[in-house]
Formats: structure tokens, sequence, C-alpha cells
């Protein structure tokens, strides 16, 4: 037996260790015709997700019966320098205009390849991709402090998971606000209802941000709507009835939950957007907006988000909307 001193590193051993690691499955890139980088990830089911590189931005979704789970603007603008109004993306370091910086910045910049992506270790049957965005010179004229976003995106059977990081990189505190927004794909709007958030307070931002408690057993949809829940539950459904389909959306430290849909008149005043568009989308966001997340020099704040899709219909009582936000047992 070799005899290996305290502190040293067996290279046998480290080689065993490596070898029974779980690994990511390898990525496929390409560019596409708009000249973005794009990634597909892909899981032994069928189930298939892009995203891009630029802002860091999921922009499909498929099941394993290939059906495309988030929207897409008939109208997104694919050009560089702009928001892709669709999929899921990430606001930061300011959701809205609560604050003197400019709305999801992030989702206008070129994020790139994270290659030391730790302490997050792949799972098996995953497929994943890790980004970095890190601050520039552009962003400390505006905010005097140093940063580093990180962005997990896994895709496994069913489910489609974000998980964002940020890092004060630099000595200063570091304060901001932010939301992934789902543009989640639907039926009709008027056939949609979301449970999980009723009794809850809301600011209502079609009303001044006035704010309000929600006093429906669910929310339904006639119109324009943009709302701001507060402190709302770990799981969100969103309840499909024509496509028999429920999104089941659970997050961790992020107490907020956006609810937007333009509405007619929105949508046909929005340039990246058709004047239909609205009735096939709903957007339902977890967020942390009301109060701003402040990390101390050097410190790192992490979230988490799920999405997942299960059949049902629940005009046919085949399912029971508190047995998908609680499980089997009775509702807190």
């Amino acid at each position: 037996m070799l005899d290996w001193k305290k502190g040293k590193v067996n290279p046998f051993m480290s080689s065993i260790r490596a070898r029974l690691r779980p690994r990511p499955m390898p990525l496929n890139i390409f560019q596409d015709i708009d000249g973005l980088p794009r990634i597909i990830l892909t899981e032994p089911t069928g189930s298939s997700a892009q995203v891009l590189l630029y802002g860091g931005q999921v922009v499909s979704w498929k099941n394993e019966r290939k059906e495309e789970l988030l929207f897409m603007s008939s109208k997104a603008n694919w050009k560089q320098s702009n928001a892709i109004r669709g999929g899921i993306s990430v606001s930061l370091p300011q959701f809205g205009n609560l604050g003197s910086l400019e709305h999801g910045s992030a989702r206008k910049r070129l994020w790139s390849l994270d290659r030391d992506p730790s302490p997050l270790s792949p799972s098996e049957n995953q497929s994943s991709v890790d980004l970095i965005l890190k601050s520039t010179g552009l962003d400390l004229k505006s905010r005097p402090c140093s940063f580093e976003f990180r962005l997990r995106i896994s895709l496994s059977a069913g489910k489609l998971i974000l998980i964002p990081r940020v890092r004060n990189t630099d000595n200063k505190a570091l304060s901001f606000t932010l939301s992934i927004t789902n543009y989640l794909s639907v039926s009709d709007i008027s056939e949609v209802r979301v449970e999980g958030l009723e009794t809850l307070d809301y600011f209502d931002n079609l009303m001044n941000r006035s704010k309000f408690t929600e006093q429906a057993d669910a929310i339904t949809f006639d119109g324009q709507m943009d709302r701001v829940y507060l402190r709302t539950p770990k799981k969100i459904a969103i309840i499909d009835h024509e496509k028999k389909r429920t999104f089941v959306l659970q997050k961790n430290a992020m107490p907020d939950a956006v609810v937007w849909n333009p509405g007619y008149r929105k949508a046909k005043a929005l340039s990246d957007m058709g004047d239909d568009d609205y009735k096939f989308m709903i957007c339902v966001d977890s967020a942390a907006v009301e109060t701003q997340i402040v990390l101390k020099p050097y410190e790192e704040w992490q979230g988490y988000q799920e999405l997942s899709n299960v059949s049902s219909s629940y005009c046919s009582g085949q399912l029971d909307p508190c047995k998908v936000l609680y499980g089997f047992q009775s509702p807190p």
C-alpha cells in the first residue's frame, strides 16, 4: 500500500470519485438564423428545451409529445439589444420601475457559459446548462457595485428547473429585485384559472399599485391584468380547462408572484405582440419585488423555480386543485 501523507490528494481515489460523480449530458450549441447562440437540452423521455445565451432566456420547452409549453409572441423582436417577448427570462437587477435602474437589463445582455458552476452539481437524468453574467463598466456607472449573476437551467422528465444565484463581488452592499418571467402557452385565456393565490394581498399595477386582498377562490381572466401577489405559497397551479393541462409552479426564496395578461387593448398597443396573442398566453412569475434583497459584501443569494406540467381535466372532476397544491394531505 502506498502511504499518502495527510493533506495530500490520492490521484487514484480522485479518479474513482470523478467517474462515480454524476455527469451532465453534453451540450448541443449552434447559431440560429438570427445569429444568436442557442443551446438544445434533451432528456431520455423525449422532452426538450432551447436556451439563448442572449438574455439567458429559455425560448422553447416541449414535452415528450413534442407539444410546445411556452408562449412566444408572433411579433417577437429577435435582434440583439431588444428583449424577446416570450419564453422564460430573468429580470435582474430590477423588476419593473421600482427603482432608478432599467427593468430587467439582464434580458438584453449576452451571457456566457459558466465553467465553474459549483456548488451545484449535476443530477442524474437531467440535461443542464450553467450560465453567468458579470457586471461591466457600464453597470458600475449606474450602480457602483460589482456582481455576478449565475443561472442553472435543468430539464428532466416533465420538469424545467431554474436556479438563479446572485453574488456580491464588491466590498459594498448590493440590493436588487428580480423576477423569473414565465410566458406559458394556453388554449385560451378565458379557459384558464390560477389556484393558490386566494385571500392574499396584491398590488394592482393598473390602479397605481393600490393594495387589495384577493376575494375570489381562483383567478380568472376577462380583461387586462397586472398584479403582484405578496407573500405567496411555494406552489401555484395554472389550470387550462380546454387543453386539460395544469402547470405547477414551485418556488423558493422568491416570496412574490406576478400575474400578467395584457388583454386586447394593451396587446394591440405593444409593437412586439400580435393583436390576438394575449388569448394564448399567461405570465405567472416567481418574484422578489416588494422587499429588495440585500447582500453584504461577498455574500450570495440563491433562488429556485420548478415548472412541471400534468395532464388533467378539472371540468370533469379528475383534478382536485387542492391535491395539486397540497398533495393528498389536507391544506395547511
